[in-house]
């Protein structure tokens, strides 16, 4: 995962937090995705694009925490 490495954690938060809550009004379009996700109403190629490209990066920030080597780990 050496290029998730190289991307800037705080690129990531900024990403997520703009992309994954826009349009910020009347409802983001990663919450009406997973709405419409659970709904099972998510059925059209471009909302299911839609809902990649708005968690993409929320998905690779949440990858790159959780793969964070550990401190604790080594002593």
């Amino acid at each position: 995962m050496n290029w998730l490495d190289r991307i800037p954690t705080s690129l990531l938060i900024i990403l997520s937090l703009t992309l994954g809550l826009a349009p910020f009004t009347p409802m983001p379009h990663l919450v009406e995705k997973m709405r419409m996700l659970v709904a099972g109403t998510l059925v059209r190629p471009v909302d299911v694009f839609d809902l990649i490209m708005h968690s993409s990066p929320v998905v690779l920030l949440i990858l790159k925490i959780a793969l964070k080597p550990s401190s604790k780990a080594k002593g």
